[in-house]
């Protein structure tokens, strides 16, 4: 065994036994097939037709062409030996308008999905909401309205009833910040509204959602499944200047203002001081937060890249570095003291740090907010500019990225962490939000002309950690 204790490269390393191997991918983002089927337009349809909001005019009008490739990637997972494949459900597949009639088209695509992962040995790990929300419900107000919670958990009945006898892992929502913050204040997603208190009332109608689908779902829901959400959580550094109360301000919109209601059953006082003169919570109901903090099975953890903040001094240009496709808002209302700083390279192509040690830091600092919480990691990875030549797709920087972030997993767990999992992002390539197909994710490579996949340097190592349970 050779070890490095700065760069993460360590060799000879094994996860235990009942650790799950996997990757992830988004219904939007791969799917294709949009207008096929009975599915309703998602404002992710809406947003990316929209001249100016997506890099190149791009939209997941085709995407990776999934709908109708299923059998072939089903296929390429079990090739590559995945334990678990953790896919989205596209609601307005479900019902189109987001309430009402369920297409049975939709469900029948799902079902087809699972039952083709279980027959390749492979675990369902199914997310009920990743960004594409149905156009319906966004012009009733979307997440700014209360009601988008209780259609919410309809449609979580719907899909528990039609698949609950069959997918191993339930997850409620992905990435809520990104729903909230980026969808609604910053206007960099979809459905690219740019106001502080629209973003704080989809903050909450976000969490109420989340505890509104656990109770249908554990209602109808008839196998021993896990329940879960998946947060992107940020790790936060100082960078000078009043850096402890810049740290306290984002970590309170950026994580606790999600892990307060879902796992303490409470929003944190200074995040409700801190957003006063934008919002009085008011949106907040007697007992909503009971119904938020329900207990989960396993807390779902993206990780990517780190930040650093500090107090802006207002003689000087702010710095705005914190990672985010700028789009006119700001996704941090309540902080407009706060600055990011341009992290330290290398960096990936979407121009996020490369830090390993974050990723350790992140599941430490989770172990001890939660102790008795289990872990998975539902995303991590990298894009890069992938190129075929000669057939071959040859992303060293990938492989030694995704080795660097195993090891920094690998150490958490040494240090007493209950991490069951990590999921791989993405198994494909494909359309990367408001970035389209500009950036590649995949350890599979994807001609978007063509539809070709082609297993990536990335692909083989990855397969052959499975196989062998370590990093060799």
């Amino acid at each position: 065994m050779t070890s490095d204790t700065t760069d993460y490269r360590e060799t000879g390393i094994e996860f235990p036994a009942n650790f799950v191997f996997g990757s992830a991918t988004a219904s939007y983002q791969i799917e294709g097939a949009v207008h096929e089927d009975g599915r309703g337009p998602s404002i992710w349809d809406t947003f990316s037709h929209t001249p100016g909001r997506v890099v190149n005019g791009d939209t997941g009008d085709v995407a990776d062409d999934h709908y109708h490739r299923l059998d072939e990637d089903l296929d390429l997972m079990k090739r590559l030996g995945l334990q678990a494949y953790r896919f989205s459900i596209a609601w307005p597949r479900i019902q189109p308008t987001g309430s009402g009639p369920v297409n049975q088209a939709g469900l029948d695509f799902y079902g087809r999905l699972v039952d083709g992962l279980l027959a390749r040995g492979i675990a369902p790990i199914a997310t009920l909401y990743h960004w594409d929300l149905p156009q319906a419900l966004e012009d009733a107000g979307g997440w700014t309205n209360r009601d988008t919670a209780y259609r919410f958990a309809e449609y979580a009945s719907i899909v528990g009833r039609a698949l609950g006898d069959r997918v191993a892992t339930w997850t409620t929502l992905n990435e809520p910040w990104c729903s909230a913050y980026l969808g609604y204040g910053s206007g960099a997603h979809a459905p690219g509204v740019t106001s502080p208190v629209a973003a704080l009332r989809a903050v909450h109608h976000l969490n109420l959602a989340h505890g509104l689908a656990l109770t249908e779902l554990r209602r109808v829901v008839t196998n021993d499944a896990d329940y879960s959400v998946t947060l992107n959580l940020h790790v936060i550094r100082g960078g000078g200047r009043g850096e402890d109360e810049a740290i306290r301000q984002i970590d309170a919109l950026a994580n606790r203002a999600f892990t307060g209601p879902m796992l303490l059953g409470a929003y944190p006082p200074d995040l409700l001081d801190d957003t006063a003169a934008i919002t009085d919570w008011a949106f907040v109901q007697p007992g909503d937060l009971e119904l938020i903090h329900q207990p989960i099975d396993v807390l779902g953890v993206n990780y990517y890249s780190t930040a650093t903040v500090r107090l802006w001094d207002r003689s000087t240009a702010r710095q705005t570095a914190d990672g985010h496709k700028a789009a006119g808002g700001s996704p941090w209302p309540g902080a407009d003291n706060v600055e990011f700083l341009e992290q330290p390279g290398p960096y990936t192509e979407m121009g996020w740090n490369i830090a390993p040690d974050g990723l350790e830091e992140l599941l430490l600092s989770l172990k001890d907010q939660f102790p008795n919480q289990p872990l998975m990691i539902t995303e991590n990875g990298a894009a890069f500019d992938d190129r075929v030549e000669d057939g071959r797709v040859h992303d060293a920087k990938r492989v030694d990225y995704l080795h660097r972030h195993f090891v920094a997993a690998h150490r958490a767990m040494a240090q007493g962490v209950d991490l069951r999992g990590y999921q791989v992002w993405s198994l494909l390539d494909n359309f990367e939000w408001a970035y389209g197909y500009t950036k590649r994710f995949g350890i599979v490579y994807v001609d978007y002309e063509t539809q070709e996949r082609i297993l990536k340097d990335s692909a083989l190592w990855y397969s052959e950690v499975i196989g062998s349970r370590r990093i060799s």
